[in-house]
């Protein structure tokens, strides 16, 4: 799994609006993360937008290869064309 939040959640839902993958659904007593959906926010943005926007840092990554991102972005979004993939290889964090 790529992403997961952790027992310091509030609740807050800002990572359900953030998500472009629509990965993340209310869950009790915390959101919950879909690893079929989660691509760390590859294809869309250089970095995970959930944990950017956690205000109390409950997003934790358990990074995957940025192969398996990339294929899960392919599968899910096989009509478009994935953003900012440098930035991911430049920081080397999959």
């Amino acid at each position: 799994m790529a992403v997961f939040i952790t027992d310091e959640c509030v609740t807050c839902g800002a990572c359900l609006w953030e998500c472009p993958t629509e990965a993340i659904a209310p869950g009790d007593p915390r959101p919950v993360v879909d690893p079929e959906l989660c691509t760390e926010c590859l294809g869309f943005f250089g970095e995970s937008q959930c944990a950017v926007v956690c205000p109390v840092h409950a997003i934790a990554l358990r990074h995957e290869s940025e192969e398996a991102l990339a294929g899960r972005y392919a599968r899910l979004y096989p009509a478009r064309e994935p953003q900012d993939t440098w930035i991911w290889r430049r920081l080397g964090s999959v």
